[in-house]
């Protein structure tokens, strides 16, 4: 019987140094990002929307949550997809034209070309 429960701190050890490099790995990557956001150029460059998407997560005990998408396409065909804000999505329509302005991943703003 003490066989059984004597691999149960090594494994209560491994499980807590598996859950901390994973917080650390997060922490690291969100750091690095930020970082390479800040170190890339402003962009400003004509664009199309081609498309538009939530995504929904957390709900059951929690708050949900939902972030906001829009993929714009260049005059190359060249497509990005970038996480905006609430106020910006509702203003940005499928078909919009104009001038989208961001820094690495990170979306600065968009103005509308009207014709």
């Amino acid at each position: 019987m003490s066989n059984e429960f004597g691999a149960m701190p090594w494994f209560v050890g491994l499980f807590f140094i598996v859950v901390i490099g994973f917080i650390l790995f997060v922490i690291f990557s969100g750091i690095a990002q930020w970082s390479k956001n800040n170190n890339s150029p402003i962009e400003n460059v004509i664009v199309t929307v081609v498309a538009k998407r939530t995504e929904i997560y957390g709900g059951g005990e929690t708050r949900a949550n939902q972030d906001y998408y829009v993929t714009f396409e260049d005059t190359n065909n060249n497509r990005c997809e970038l996480e905006v804000p609430t106020n910006k999505f509702g203003m940005i329509v499928e078909g919009d034209k104009g001038e989208l302005s961001f820094q690495g991943t990170r979306f600065l703003d968009f103005t509308r070309i009207i014709e």
